[in-house]
């Protein structure tokens, strides 16, 4: 008996990790989709040259949190499809000069940019509240 239930706690906990690892990071993302590009160089130094209002995203698509941080960013961009501001998806895995860059400890990493200067960093929040309290701070488009 203590044997079956160690084997349905581990396919119950199998179950749970093969959800959250193979749970698409785009699901659910349509209205982010329309502002995020993935990160070069060369748009963000146009960005940064334009005055746009930047978000650095540093991103892997294994991160929970950097999951319900896009679930947070897309409600925004909901509510907000006037935003001005530039997704730049900073893939922490294959970027990592650019992660160095911008000083991000670790994925979920959100750094907002006003052309070259830093107006917010955070790094795992995902209350919505906050995230859409510093956007809507400096986004002219919001509604």
């Amino acid at each position: 008996m203590k044997t079956m239930i160690t084997v349905t706690i581990a396919a119950i906990a199998l179950a749970a990790a093969a959800f959250f690892l193979l749970t698409p990071a785009n699901a659910s993302t349509e209205h982010l989709a329309k502002h995020k590009e993935a990160f070069t160089e060369e748009l963000f130094r146009q960005a940064q040259a334009d005055n746009r209002l930047i978000l650095i995203d540093v991103y892997a698509p294994w991160c929970p949190t950097c999951r319900r941080q896009h679930t947070v960013l897309n409600d925004y961009f909901a509510q907000n499809p006037n935003s001005d501001i530039l997704v730049l998806q900073v893939d922490f895995d294959s970027q990592k000069d650019w992660v160095t860059y911008f000083k991000a400890p670790r994925q979920s990493t959100l750094a907002l940019y006003r052309g070259e200067e830093q107006l917010w960093f955070s790094v795992a929040q995902t209350r919505e509240r906050t995230i859409f309290a510093e956007l809507k701070q400096h986004d002219q488009g919001a509604d």
